[in-house]
């Protein structure tokens, strides 16, 4: 599977490593995934790949959601 959030896309990112001598060599910058069981409307569980920072954007929409 990919290393990519299965509601938002972000997938991994390029970037340097940068050492004290400045030197800069290629390094891949990856999400913070989460695997979260979610149900589906017919039911049925399903595990999939979140990034973190949607997860707690969701939670906040949720306990919006709940408030009002």
């Amino acid at each position: 599977m990919s290393r990519k959030c299965s509601v938002t896309g972000k997938g991994p990112l390029s970037a340097n490593n940068v050492s004290h001598a400045n030197n800069k060599t290629k390094r891949r910058q990856l999400p913070n995934l989460r695997s979260v069981k979610i149900t589906l409307e017919d039911g049925t569980a399903k595990r999939i790949k979140v990034a973190a920072s949607t997860l707690r954007t969701m939670k906040k929409k949720a306990a919006q959601a709940a408030a009002n």
